[in-house]
């Protein structure tokens, strides 16, 4: 369960809080479930579309003319819901990017959408 795993504060550039990571699950500030990591890094939404990687930082980055060709990834079982902390620590100091790199959390967020929003989630028929 995922409750029982090291929470992780996921920074943007400018050193504010974006997301969570409770491996592999990538949770917003409010506790919902917006996607997750795979092994090698590479970070997926909640509908399976590729959405970047997750630095060491960790922040997660993508190159501004992305290839949307990456295949679709069926997403692991949906999480429970999780009850972020008060406080986290606050980021050390992030390098700057490239003009072909951007932040997700800082430039698309809506890459990230919960399960319930986004483009790409199933009718309710």
């Amino acid at each position: 369960m995922a409750s029982n795993r090291t929470l992780i504060p996921i920074y943007t550039t400018k050193g504010d809080l974006g997301a969570y990571l409770i491996y592999p699950y990538i949770y917003d500030r409010l506790g919902e479930w917006i996607g997750w990591v795979t092994p090698d890094r590479h970070v997926y939404s909640v509908h399976g579309q590729y959405v970047g990687w997750l630095t060491g930082d960790p922040r997660i980055l993508r190159k501004r003319a992305e290839d949307f060709n990456q295949p679709h990834r069926v997403p692991p079982p949906r999480p429970a819901r999780i009850s972020p902390p008060p406080h986290v620590p606050l980021a050390s100091l992030m390098s700057e990017l490239t003009y072909g790199i951007i932040d997700v959390l800082e430039d698309e967020p809506e890459l990230l959408p919960s399960v319930d929003f986004g483009e790409l989630r199933e009718d309710m028929d």
